[in-house]
């Protein structure tokens, strides 16, 4: 069981992002639901507020800005307080043929996937190690484990992320501070409908469940779950660890 504590969830809005807040809320800790989408942010605390939890909508946030994300962080310490737990889970896909990955594609997926992480951590860190308590989940994704064609440049940005957080996790460790990873496998999103629907799965989303060793797609809240867990203080000894939520697709 843990402490209630203040939550910052990237791209929660949507999909995984809005998952794991709704878990969090559930598990007491208030959320500050950080998007780029204002409006979208805004629905999701109205959500949670509706049932009973504090919930704050930071909008209109780039998290490949670090002007825009320091001052994400700022609002959400002023108004509810130092944020000891992060997950980094904003991101943008990309589906291209390696010789017209553009510079412009391939800084773009970089500076969302890879260096938003970078800014939020430098931004709430701090906080963590004043309070010696943090916890830091980072969504990658399972493509960064088993190559994806025509997505050179995300899964290089997942892959990079992965060894951030190794790497974070043994900086950070002595502080009180863990560092996970959940590279989530074929989870049922808006961003993989509007995929499907644009014929850049190879197949339709039932069909790729078919093939997943549990027979079904992932669901946001599979992956809500496993945050959920990494975040809670039962999981104070684990930390650097690539935690997989795929239906076996990837072992």
């Amino acid at each position: 069981m843990s402490f209630p504590r203040i939550a910052i969830v990237t791209g929660a809005g949507s999909g995984i992002g809005r998952a794991i807040s709704h878990r969090l809320a559930a598990e007491g800790h208030t959320v500050a639901l950080v998007d780029l989408d204002d409006d979208a942010a805004q629905r999701v605390a109205t959500e949670l507020q509706d049932e009973g939890h504090e919930a704050l909508a930071v909008g209109g946030v780039d998290v490949s800005d670090r002007a825009s994300v320091n001052r994400a962080v700022d609002t959400v310490r002023s108004t509810l307080g130092p944020a000891l737990i992060l997950v980094n889970n904003a991101g943008v896909s990309g589906f291209d043929p390696f010789m017209k990955i553009t510079d412009e594609k391939w800084d773009r997926i970089i500076a969302v996937n890879l260096t938003g992480p970078l800014y939020l951590c430098q931004a709430v860190v701090p906080d963590m190690i004043e309070h010696a308590w943090g916890r830091i989940v980072n969504i990658s994704s399972s493509s960064a484990q088993g190559g994806q064609p025509f997505m050179v440049h995300y899964v290089s940005s997942k892959a990079g992320l992965i060894g951030f957080t190794k790497a974070l996790a043994l900086e950070l460790g002595p502080k009180g501070i863990t560092v996970n990873t959940i590279p989530p496998g074929f989870i049922d999103t808006p961003m993989l409908r509007d995929s499907e629907g644009k014929g850049l799965l190879g197949g339709t989303v039932d069909e790729h469940a078919e093939r997943t060793p549990v027979r079904r797609a992932g669901r946001p809240e599979d992956i809500a779950y496993a945050c959920a867990f990494l975040i809670s203080d039962e999981a104070d000894y684990i930390t650097g660890q690539v935690i997989g939520v795929n239906g076996g697709r990837n072992t």
